[in-house]
């Protein structure tokens, strides 16, 4: 006999720990309608790209996609990727494992700081690399400035993986004969398969998503193509049919991580305690790790942030001028606090089916935000304007718009963090509060809300910090008039004018560097340290 969960509760009759969920505070359809209008509106720029295709008619679609300009672009992004996810992986993983499985010295330290170029956005490091470097340009500059910027994106996962690994298998391959080297190639490597994977296909997306690091070195990828056109041919058919190149080449990357994944299990299933790892010793290699980490952090963190504060105080006391810079801070904190609780209110519905009523229809729900999330901010972008304009002209350049657009892109760092902090909270405490009197709203506020606020308020944090640093979406989609200090800052250096930008860059950095540091104790957290 199934359950009915919208159906009062009979006092006489709930049980904790029975196995079904307790009602949900609206109703469990009322949840799933929700979920499914919220998958449906996350399908828009998927649907754009495919309605502009269909309507640029097959043979002109042909025309446009298979001519040189596609083909040299395609090249710049094939190398550019080919270079970069390989370096990002080894600079990863070599950081993570001297941190967590070496005696490095100072390894609480090199921690944090192998998260920090996080903290400084990718146009920001470009911008440090050529006020250092002006001549700069081209594939290996796109490569070098990427690797730098993105790394920690292999770093964080692959070092939260090693920590939480059972050393058993390691001392046992050890046993066996096989010396440090061996055991971290064959045994210690391949457990690391689903974090390399995960941290490659986001080093993937951010470099098929980047535009404003890639154009001020003129480097041509899709994105600076496609951003280009727009500006030129405002919703030209040459633009639309890039954007669906480039939604090509996300899915690609997303069905290449599913399927590099595997089948085999990584998890440690016995009694006991699981052992501490023994740390390696480095001995002589003490020095060369120690100057490899400091080049490393000094070129990815040091550089950049040396030139914008060397521009900040070249600019003078004029470069702070509060009617120029203040309300480009104001706008990113409103904007910012806006999508920041938007997301997170929007990610809760599915969220909660996905740990309360798990099943092929909430994955299914949950699928379709990651694969518009996957989608580079201009596509999205591009898809809101023309809706907009079609659809519903009124909306054209307003801040729900944009607020709408951010949601889109940034769900799932909400919806990660939700569904880890629903999971916590055991559904018996809600049902024991029904059972006790409480209607289902106010035991979901007392009892679900309360123990889930902490997981919520860190997805909205790490929502908040990509917002601050945004640049694409908002340069399509800001009311007029609208600044913010990544669209400041782009304007700015775009005139040449570094002094004036610096400061811009510098509010960016502080306010993501606390964001970062969140985003690095998360990863601590989950792997129980």
């Amino acid at each position: 006999m199934t359950s009915d969960l919208s159906a009062p509760p009979q006092r006489s009759t709930t049980t904790a720990g029975r196995g079904n969920s307790p009602r949900p505070p609206f109703g469990v359809s009322a949840v799933s309608v929700l979920a499914v209008l919220i998958a449906l509106f996350s399908l828009v720029p998927l649907g754009y790209v495919v309605y502009m295709t269909v309507a640029t008619g097959w043979d002109t679609a042909v025309e446009l996609i298979f001519r040189p300009r596609v083909t040299e672009l395609l090249l710049n992004t094939i190398l550019l990727m080919a270079a970069t996810i390989p370096l990002c992986l080894l600079l990863g993983v070599a950081g993570a494992w001297l941190v967590e499985r070496t005696t490095l010295r100072g390894r609480k330290m090199w921690a944090v700081l192998l998260a920090a170029p996080l903290a400084i956005p990718a146009f920001v490091n470009s911008y440090g690399w050529v006020s250092a470097v002006p001549s700069m340009g081209g594939l290996g500059s796109g490569v070098l400035i990427a690797t730098l910027s993105y790394f920690p994106l292999v770093y964080i996962p692959a070092a939260a993986s090693l920590s939480r690994l059972d050393p058993a298998i390691e001392q046992s391959a050890a046993a066996l004969g096989l010396g440090a080297w061996r055991t971290f190639f064959r045994v210690v490597l391949p457990q690391l398969r689903i974090a390399m994977t995960g941290g490659a296909l986001l080093v993937g997306l951010h470099l098929l998503a980047e535009y404003g690091a890639f154009a001020m070195i003129r480097f041509d990828t899709f994105t600076t193509a496609i951003m280009t056109q727009y500006q030129s041919t405002f919703n030209g058919a040459a633009g639309n049919m890039l954007a669906s190149v480039l939604v090509f080449f996300c899915l690609l990357l997303l069905l290449a991580e599913v399927r590099s994944r595997g089948t085999a299990r990584y998890a440690r299933i016995g009694s006991g305690a699981q052992a501490r790892a023994l740390r390696l010793p480095l001995r002589g290699y003490q020095v060369p790790a120690q100057a490899f980490l400091l080049a490393l952090t000094a070129l990815a963190v040091g550089l950049p942030l040396y030139f914008v504060v060397r521009w900040t105080v070249a600019g003078g006391p004029e470069a702070w001028a509060a009617d120029e810079f203040l309300p480009a801070l104001l706008s990113t904190l409103g904007y910012g606090l806006a999508g920041a609780v938007a997301t997170t209110a929007v990610a809760f519905p599915m969220a909660y089916l996905a740990v309360r009523h798990p099943g092929w229809f909430s994955k299914s729900l949950e699928l379709s935000n990651y694969i518009t999330s996957s989608l580079p901010g201009i596509v999205v972008g591009l898809a809101f304007v023309t809706v907009s304009i079609r659809v519903v002209p009124g909306m054209y350049q307003t801040a729900g718009v944009l607020v709408a657009a951010y949601v889109l892109l940034f769900l799932p760092r909400a919806l990660v963090n939700l569904r880890a902090g629903l999971s916590q909270a055991p559904k018996e405490l809600d049902e024991a509060a029904q059972a006790l009197g409480k209607p289902p709203l106010l035991a979901f506020i007392r009892v679900t809300l309360r123990l889930s606020a902490p997981a919520a308020a860190g997805g909205a944090a790490l929502v908040f910090l990509a917002i601050a640093n945004e640049l694409t979406a908002t340069l399509l989609l800001s009311p007029n008039g609208t600044r913010t200090l990544a669209t400041e800052f782009w304007s700015k250096s775009s005139e040449i004018d570094y002094a004036g930008a610096a400061p811009y860059a510098l509010l960016m950095i502080l306010l993501s560097a606390p964001m970062t540091y969140l985003l690095f104790q998360q990863s601590k957290k989950v792997a129980g340290q």
